[in-house]
């Protein structure tokens, strides 16, 4: 190991190399939102049927576009017109599922990703193709 001028030695630290492409150093997976806490959004625009029977807005009568909320083991639908109930007949599992793209956009609230998203009650009455 090289010295200093006053005796005390010193570590060789490997020079760092400067070859490769980015594709030679890939970045770390993304990981999806974790913990009790999180809450993830699914948009569901085609017809949702549970037990064969459609599920039909009891407050608007929309049929289609959803928004399906996730979280811990429930998981809401959410129509545009902001009604929203618990639905059973949907698992965690199952939600996880139909998700296809991991991760998407993150906002810093739940209202902040409604009125986004266009489930705040705005689009009431109106499907969003």
């Amino acid at each position: 190991m090289p010295q200093t001028a006053t005796g005390e030695q010193v570590a060789r630290v490997p020079r760092a190399t400067t070859s490769g492409s980015p594709e030679s150093h890939p970045l770390p997976a993304p990981q999806q939102p974790a913990g009790p806490r999180s809450v993830r959004g699914l948009k569901h625009p085609q017809e949702l049927a549970l037990r064969g029977m459609p599920v039909v807005c009891r407050a608007c009568g929309a049929r289609r576009d959803w928004l399906l909320i996730s979280q811990g083991p429930n998981v809401w639908v959410r129509c545009r017109c902001s009604q929203q109930w618990l639905e059973p007949e949907i698992s965690r599992s199952e939600f996880d599922a139909m998700i296809a793209v991991p991760l998407g956009a993150t906002y810093a609230s739940t209202e902040e990703g409604l009125l986004a998203l266009g489930f705040d009650g705005s689009f009431a009455g109106t499907y969003l193709s």
